[in-house]
């Protein structure tokens, strides 16, 4: 059973839109996020608001979509752009492979800092009787959004797994996803998201759910890097959740200012303790992620990570 794999998901990367204005006047940012029902978009707030203590700068969120869109916006967007994204997806672009094929210009991308990874969820009802990967054939489940790390990393494991063409697809947006569990229209969904991801926490809030985790013999047939969402992460779900995640980063281009992305990494790190506290994954961003920024450092990011003492590879 088979139908269109569709939009589920929101994108699960942010996208930032800095306006340089006088040097006398404050420099106004525009934090574009993922759909407001994800852990990005959380993210996103309190980026804005860690910019607007430590910085002074200007910030406005937004909602917005998803990763592949904020990498082709980089060769069309004027100085002070900065997004997020997977570095596959800049390696993608810069490479001109798919979805960037006969696209050029991408050699403008500068890295700032990482973000809190991509990590996949694949949540269904308790009562739905799936506990494996292999239990969703024949129930309706949502994907993905289109375009989205999500839509793409479900349907590629979904046909690792051999299960691709056994599941029926629904088209719903990501904020239709968790009522549609709720309502026992869907035996599950999945989505892309650091942990905890809000509308997984609001998924288990009054229903039952399971996380589906990928055992040793599916990790060898899936790409991605291994991850465990520790046990009481999400109501209900008492055990360690084997999953796979992505990295992610916040880069700009070139012609983006020194002084701006020299505020912006530094607001970012300072403050990511603070943001710690209030939403764990911020904790797990370490300087060795810098490793795999995919990209050069933009001159003021570089300048931030020398003052620092931060080595960077």
């Amino acid at each position: 059973m088979k139908q269109t794999l569709t939009a589920a998901l929101a994108a699960a990367t942010l996208t930032f839109s800095v306006i340089a204005v006088p040097a006398a006047a404050d420099t106004r940012v525009t934090l574009k996020a993922a759909k407001a029902a994800s852990s990005y978009y959380a993210m996103a707030v309190q980026l804005s608001e860690a910019a607007k203590s430590a910085a002074g700068l200007d910030v406005t969120v937004e909602e917005s979509q998803g990763s592949v869109q904020n990498v082709k916006e980089a060769i069309r967007r004027p100085a002070g752009y900065v997004f997020t994204s997977p570095p596959s997806l800049i390696a993608s672009a810069q490479a001109a492979k798919k979805p960037f094929e006969g696209e050029t210009g991408y050699d403008v991308v500068r890295g700032l800092f990482p973000i809190p990874s991509l990590t996949m969820h694949w949540v269904v009802r308790e009562d739905s009787g799936v506990k494996t990967f292999a239990d969703l054939a024949g129930k309706s489940f949502i994907a993905g959004g289109k375009g989205s790390f999500g839509e793409r990393k479900t349907g590629d494991v979904f046909a690792a797994l051999g299960i691709a063409d056994k599941v029926s697809f629904v088209d719903v947006e990501l904020n239709a996803a968790v009522p549609a569990l709720k309502n026992g229209q869907v035996a599950g969904f999945a989505t892309a998201g650091s942990y905890p991801a809000p509308n997984v926490t609001e998924a288990g809030a009054g229903t039952p759910i399971r996380l589906l985790s990928l055992s040793a013999a599916d990790l060898e047939k899936v790409k991605g890097d291994q991850q465990v969402i520790p046990a009481g992460t999400y109501p209900g779900v008492s055990y360690d959740v084997t999953t796979i995640s992505l990295p992610v980063n916040a880069y700009t281009v070139a012609a983006t200012d020194d002084e701006t992305a020299y505020k912006l990494t530094k607001a970012f790190w300072e403050s990511k303790a603070a943001m710690a506290k209030s939403n764990p994954w911020w904790g797990g961003v370490i300087t060795s992620m810098l490793a795999d920024m995919g990209a050069t450092l933009h001159p003021g990011a570089a300048k931030y990570y020398a003052e620092a003492g931060i080595a960077v590879k």
